[in-house]
């Protein structure tokens, strides 16, 4: 019994396994079609495959983004850095232009007082009126013998000496009249104007100011070129002289940056401006009398040439001047000079850099990186970036025109003294103006205008252009904070320049 039920037993478990290998076997299969046709349908279903792409696209557009916005920003920057220090180094040497004129207007007016002072110091004082009547009466006398001659002619002048004499009294005695009343008027200005030096006390504050103004505009033109900042903070610039010092600092108390000097007696390498300024203050003061004394005594060399009143007046307005010049101020009131004339010179681009070149240069803040760690700036960190410019002061040459010259010569015309400042000479045209000119027949020819270009204080024609940055002390100012307030507390921290010299400088920089 125990062994049919084993074999029943074992049949059971053969039927059971064989079952269960068939469903396994059938289930394995099942297993595998279905992974199989999904396989396949993954490997033809192809939506998402550019996403992948596009994620490395889009990371490569966003450092191109990074790099065109970084160059951009540099460029931009550089171009209003440069034009900043252009327009600071014009606006800078404008202004010290202009106080070069100035000190030329002053001295021309320096001039002129001594000449109206000594004019009108003869009106005072009627010296030479007081000759008049002697002289006049004289002419009285002679008048009669004439009139009682047998010559026709002479009886003639004799009748006029006697009627014009009266008349030529009366003309001196208006002019002397209205004389006295404008001197009253006008000569307590004169005198009280030379005896407190008042001209020479304000060309020493033109010295002085105008260079701290010209630095104040350095600054203000880059400030305005610094608008917008785009987190770079404000733009700064200073002026330079071309020797590396400070426009507007402390030297300007012993070494000016305009190109002048003041004429003292004793000063070491000051005699020369001195002996110059006096002679040229009495040039122009005599040439200035003589323009008064010619407007104002026309009539009496035309009319009343019998009383000689024109050349008394004449002959005591010069002492008078004489007495200006050489007894009350020998040694004040002298006009200011230029620091070295031309024929001083020896090396004239030394003497140019030296002293009538400046360089501005501008100060900002480097530009932000978009993307610090995929571009980096060429400068050490807080290191600000700099851009320069130099401007020189010189006096323009005279134009080319056309002048008409007549037959026989002539037709020139005299120079002006120094000319007015806003007054400009008509530019020449590229061709003769006919085939004829006034002033009878002649040729037309190509000639300079008549315009002043002496380089002196008696030239108000200064101007001012950029011009290539030579200057020698160009990389020390480059490496230099400037020492001024606008400055202070601020870290401005300069490019190295490696060693480089102005030279080297002026190999690489094309401004």
């Amino acid at each position: 019994m125990k062994a049919a039920l084993l074999e029943k037993s074992c049949r059971v478990v053969e039927v059971f396994s064989g079952a269960c290998a068939r469903r396994c076997v059938e289930a394995a299969r099942a297993l595998i079609a279905l992974c199989c046709g999904a396989g396949k349908r993954i490997h033809s279903d192809q939506s998402g495959a550019m996403s992948i792409v596009a994620v490395f696209a889009l990371l490569l557009l966003t450092m191109l983004l990074g790099m065109v916005w970084n160059v951009a920003r540099q460029a931009d920057g550089k171009l209003r850095m440069q034009n900043a220090a252009d327009a600071a180094a014009f606006s800078g040497g404008v202004i010290l232009a202009r106080g070069m004129n100035t000190l030329a207007f002053t001295n021309h007016l320096l001039f002129d007082t001594f000449a109206m002072t000594a004019f009108m110091r003869e009106a005072r004082d009627q010296n030479a009126q007081s000759y008049v009547p002697e002289i006049l009466a004289a002419w009285s006398r002679i008048g009669p013998v004439l009139a009682s001659s047998q010559f026709a002619k002479f009886q003639a002048l004799g009748s006029a000496i006697t009627q014009k004499v009266p008349l030529e009294q009366q003309m001196v005695t208006a002019y002397g009249t209205w004389a006295a009343a404008v001197s009253q008027r006008v000569l307590p200005v004169l005198e009280e104007i030379l005896r407190q030096e008042m001209i020479p006390n304000y060309q020493r504050a033109v010295v002085w100011a105008f260079p701290q103004i010209a630095q104040m505009a350095a600054l203000e033109v880059a400030r305005r070129h610094g608008e917008p900042a785009h987190g770079r903070g404000p733009m700064l610039g200073a002026l330079w002289r071309a020797t590396g010092e400070i426009v507007g600092g402390d030297a300007e108390l012993y070494n000016p940056s305009l190109p002048v000097v003041e004429p003292l007696p004793g000063v070491e390498e000051g005699d020369n401006h001195f002996t110059r300024a006096r002679q040229q203050r009495r040039t122009y003061a005599t040439r200035y009398l003589n323009d008064w004394n010619n407007q104002t005594m026309v009539a009496f060399e035309r009319e009343g040439k019998m009383s000689q009143f024109a050349a008394l007046w004449r002959s005591f307005t010069c002492g008078q001047l004489e007495k200006l010049l050489e007894e009350e101020y020998p040694d004040r009131n002298l006009p200011f000079q230029i620091r070295t004339r031309r024929s001083e010179i020896i090396d004239a681009n030394e003497h140019l850099e030296r002293h009538f070149m400046f360089v501005a240069v501008v100060y900002w803040q480097r530009v932000p990186e978009t993307a610090p760690t995929v571009f980096r700036n060429a400068l050490e960190p807080g290191a600000w970036n700099t851009a320069f410019a130099q401007v020189q002061l010189f006096v323009p040459t005279a134009r080319l025109e056309w002048q008409w010259i007549r037959e026989g010569g002539g037709g020139g015309s005299s120079i002006p003294i120094g000319g007015v400042p806003g007054d400009f000479p008509t530019l020449p045209s590229d061709e003769p103006p006919g085939p004829q000119g006034g002033g009878g027949p002649g040729r037309w020819v190509v000639g300079r205008q008549h315009v002043p270009t002496s380089w002196d204080l008696v030239n108000q024609s200064w101007n001012c252009q950029l011009v290539p940055a030579t200057a020698p002390a160009l990389a020390e100012i480059l490496q230099t904070p400037p020492p001024l307030p606008a400055f202070q507390g601020l870290d401005v921290r300069l490019p190295s320049l490696g060693g480089a010299t102005s030279r080297d400088i002026g190999k690489i920089n094309m401004h």
